[in-house]
């Protein structure tokens, strides 16, 4: 990951300056702040945002700097993948609970209006059909 991310960020700051631009000129234009622009151009921007964000900005800078991100993948496929974390999932038997939902107490309730509101209606709809029907 380490390597590609770094020549991708090498390609990144080369492109930026034969465009005559700074970081800060980037930003405006990007809304991606100076701080992860630098992080991305030095291949190190795993280190700041999640791998969603990165990737996101990773691509809006490519596309801001016309450069074609996915053939640099095709040519680097481990440039922008992360190592695999093993997450532990030994948490005990108590934590499969069910919890309540914190509004089932009411769920009921607008319910119980909407048949109250066109029950009286059905009502004041037969009252007045009968009271027209007897004239």
């Amino acid at each position: 990951m380490g390597d590609g991310l770094k020549l991708i960020g090498e390609r990144f700051r080369t492109k930026r300056e034969e465009m005559n631009l700074t970081l800060k000129e980037v930003e405006n234009v990007t809304s991606i702040r100076t701080l992860y622009l630098q992080a991305i151009e030095e291949g190190r921007v795993h280190h700041f945002l999640s791998p969603v964000y990165s990737h996101g900005f990773i691509r809006q800078y490519a596309n801001f700097l016309n450069l074609d991100l996915d053939k640099f993948l095709k040519e680097h496929p481990d440039a922008l993948r992360l190592p695999v974390e093993k997450q532990n999932f030994a948490y005990g038997i108590g934590t499969l609970e069910s919890r309540g939902n914190p509004h089932g107490g009411i769920r009921w309730w607008p319910h119980l209006l909407w048949v109250v509101g066109l029950s009286l209606i059905a009502i004041i709809a037969w009252y007045f059909g009968k009271l027209v029907g007897a004239f």
